[in-house]
């Protein structure tokens, strides 16, 4: 069965990250919050709330990871389906980490093309112990 965990951030809570544990240089906020670009979620909505570098830290990178994954198989596949902004300046990276590892593997990465438009993004993720992404 699909046991999908759609997270929003229209709560302060996504179970995916840890307990909305945001580095700095991350904030929740919508489209009327006078920040900038994007104005609305990819849906259009203007009212609904997305992440967001603050523009403090528009030349840095701050990090988003997820609570821990168990391993995949053939009947527990792992998909992460997201949606992203890229303005001018900034680049996206989805690493993943296993557990006995200290490094973190880059599984896909944007940068500097389509800016300002919502696009989306589905990664198949495998994994034969736990991970973090």
């Amino acid at each position: 069965g699909s046991s999908c965990d759609k997270c929003d951030f229209e709560t302060n809570l996504c179970k995916a990250f840890n307990e909305f544990n945001l580095q700095p240089g991350w904030i929740r906020r919508n489209g009327q919050s006078g920040i900038g670009p994007p104005y609305s979620d990819h849906n259009g909505n203007e009212s609904a709330s997305f992440l967001s570098l603050s523009s403090k830290m528009q030349s840095f990178s701050a990090t988003l990871r997820t609570n821990v994954f168990l391993p995949t198989d053939e009947e527990h596949a792992c998909q992460i389906r997201f949606h992203y902004w890229v303005s001018q300046m900034s680049g996206i990276l989805v690493g993943l980490q296993k557990h006995s590892e200290d490094t973190v593997t880059n599984i896909w990465q944007v940068s500097g093309e389509l800016r300002n438009q919502w696009k989306a993004k589905t990664i198949t993720i495998n994994s034969t112990e736990k991970y973090e992404v």
